[in-house]
Formats: C-alpha cells, structure tokens, sequence
C-alpha cells in the first residue's frame, strides 16, 4: 500500500505550487503554552515534510523571533529530505516589540526598506 500524501495545488495566478495543506507552526515556539523543545519541533516538521507538507507558516512574533530560527535551523542543517528545496515558508511582520506591558503592539509596516530588511533577515 503507498503511503498517503498530502495532494498538491496552485497558489495565485504566477504558477507557484504548494501544498494543500499547510503546517502552521505559531504552536511550536509560543502562544499555546511554553516552547515545545527544538527536537521534538524538528521531528514534527520532518514528519510534515515526508507526508508531502512543503507549506509552513511562521512570523517574527511567534516566540518572538524563535519560531522562524526554528524553521531555520530545520531548512539550513538539511534536516528535511531535500534540505529545503520544495519548501515554501509564508511569515509575516509588522509587529513592533517594546519593553513596555503588553511587550508588543502592532503596527502597520509598508516601507519597502523594512521589507528588504525583513525578508533578508529571514535568509540567514
């Protein structure tokens, strides 16, 4: 019997394709509890990736800033089957950290040198 994968899909209108299902990741590294160790978290997106999910979902909060170290560490140390090739990474940003309560507020980001800056970032 062949093992399941996940079906696979265009996304918009420039021919990208992803798959079906996305692995939003937020969990992994915030927001629902404390941080789930980085072994376990590279085990389940080693698990996604064979099940054919190349769709991951992150931002700079989540963490924050963790979360996409994270994925990172699994794209860059070849922890996936291919070392990351086939893997389509949707973050976000605009997201202001302060010291002060609530440490966070969220602010509309549109220069495009905070773009740059922030989608250089994301490439180690």
């Amino acid at each position: 019997m062949a093992k399941p994968t996940v079906p696979r899909m265009k996304l918009g209108s420039q021919g990208l394709e992803v798959s079906a299902q996305g692995l939003g990741c937020m969990g992994m590294s915030a927001n629902y509890g404390p941080a789930k160790p980085d072994d376990d978290m590279l085990a389940l997106l080693r698990h996604a990736f064979a099940a054919g999910v190349t769709l991951l979902d992150t931002s700079d909060a989540y963490g924050p800033f963790t979360n996409e170290l994270l994925l990172g560490k699994a794209l860059q140390g070849g922890l996936l089957a291919t070392g990351g090739a086939g893997v389509q990474v949707a973050t976000k940003f605009g997201v202001k950290f302060t010291e002060a309560p609530p440490g966070w507020e969220i602010c509309l980001v549109s220069r495009p040198r905070t773009w740059s800056t922030t989608s250089g970032s994301s490439r180690g």
